[in-house]
């Protein structure tokens, strides 16, 4: 009775770990691709706070001047 089951890991084994690799690959490009949609440059953060108001013209142009060093 056991001798009947004893080929299917051998059988199963490898497809469900190449199952498993794709689907954690898959599954870590698609966390990759939303992370780099959601990252703004520092410069578009610095534009987004002159823009709101939040820092004066000074400050804009002093900061944007370091970040393009």
């Amino acid at each position: 009775m056991g001798w009947d089951y004893w080929p299917m890991p051998f059988f199963f084994g490898p497809w469900l770990i190449v199952l498993m690799a794709v689907v954690c690959m898959g599954f870590m490009m698609i966390m990759m691709r939303g992370h780099r949609r959601g990252n703004s440059s520092a410069l578009d953060v610095l534009d987004q706070r002159f823009a709101h108001g939040e820092i004066n013209q000074a400050e804009y142009e002093e900061r944007r001047r370091v970040l393009r060093l």
